[in-house]
């Protein structure tokens, strides 16, 4: 063969390769939450650690850890409802969604009362805690979830997770919304009304610290509430996404004390219909060496997002790929 024929077959070659590393490169939309929230910076370390495009350097070698072929993106949404919403209709592989909100998504209760259940919703990793604050006047004498019985108390606002995770609350403490003067705020409408004096207490679901109520501490003696006891137990007992938490000494402004108070999950989910093999290795390359650093490095959250509480408070069943990880890894039975 002349010297024309041997380029011509090298760049046959060459474009067969091409096609055929293009063939094998798949996109994985994740949806996350605003901008300004924490989904979306959690969720481009995510795309990032599981992507690993044809061409990248080895692991090994101080390249990409992720899935071979896979290209990752964090897409910016309306947040946990919205995510469920986009993997059940396709327009999304995967999302971050709060665990109270995957599980009412996936038996078809709650928040998802009256519309039809998302019942391939499938769990891939409980990535980090959001606490439960319940936040009181120090002067309204309010120590306790009894408490509030007869309180002006902020739930949040209608459609919210926070509005159902507070009546539920309210309920395994022997209340109802009728024993409370009930209003439906968003936490920095309800830190605003607690200044002016017109409410007692509000709760918020979130991580720590919560912008709104650091601002309110530092003007105004308030008390952050524990969520303890038999009755949270119960409560855990009945509603497996709900985990048992701790506010440390100091979060907050006049916070002396630990606080005892229960969590959700923030979750990454996705859709039954997914490859077995894409979610194992997806699930792999979060907890690899390489990738905890990362994580750990790159945001607040990021050291939480450990293989220990990747199987904490899970409310749906685990994806068949993510199971298998976990199981070889020793963290499912």
């Amino acid at each position: 063969m002349n010297i024309k024929g041997l380029v011509a077959a090298f760049a046959l070659a060459a474009s067969f390769a091409q096609v055929s590393a293009a063939q094998e490169m798949s996109f994985f939309r994740i949806g996350t939450g605003g901008t300004a929230g924490t989904y979306y910076p959690i969720g481009g370390l995510i795309a990032n650690a599981i992507s690993n495009p044809p061409g990248s350097r080895p692991c090994e070698d101080g390249g990409s850890c992720g899935v071979p072929g896979l290209v990752a993106t964090a897409v910016a949404s309306n947040g946990s409802v919205g995510n469920v919403n986009g993997i059940n209709g396709g327009a999304m592989e995967a999302g971050f969604t709060q665990s109270d909100v995957a599980y009412w998504a996936q038996t078809g209760t709650g928040l998802w009362e009256g519309q039809p259940a998302v019942e391939k919703l499938r769990l891939i990793a409980n990535l980090y805690p959001e606490s439960i604050h319940l936040v009181a006047r120090a002067d309204a004498g309010i120590a306790s979830v009894a408490d509030l019985k007869g309180k002006r108390v902020s739930l949040d606002e209608p459609g919210s997770g926070t509005l159902v995770d507070a009546k539920i609350i309210l309920e395994a403490f022997g209340l109802s919304e009728a024993d409370v003067t009930a209003e439906y705020l968003k936490p920095d409408q309800a830190a605003d009304r607690m200044r002016d004096g017109a409410m007692d207490a509000f709760f918020f679901v979130g991580g720590f610290p919560a912008g709104a109520i650091a601002e309110l501490a530092s003007q105004h003696d308030v008390t952050l509430v524990p969520i303890a006891g038999p009755e949270a137990d119960k409560l855990r007992e009945t509603y497996t996404f709900f985990a048992t938490d701790t506010v440390p000494a100091g979060t907050y402004d006049g916070q002396d004390a630990d606080v005892a108070t229960l969590s959700v999950g923030a979750q990454l989910v996705t859709s039954a219909d997914q490859p077995e093999e894409l979610v194992y290795g997806i699930a792999k390359a979060l907890y690899n060496e390489n990738t905890q650093k990362l994580f750990a490095a790159g945001h607040a959250k990021g050291k939480l997002i450990t293989l220990d509480s990747a199987t904490q408070g899970a409310g749906i069943p685990f994806h068949p790929g993510a199971e298998r990880f976990y199981k070889e890894a020793g963290k499912l039975q």
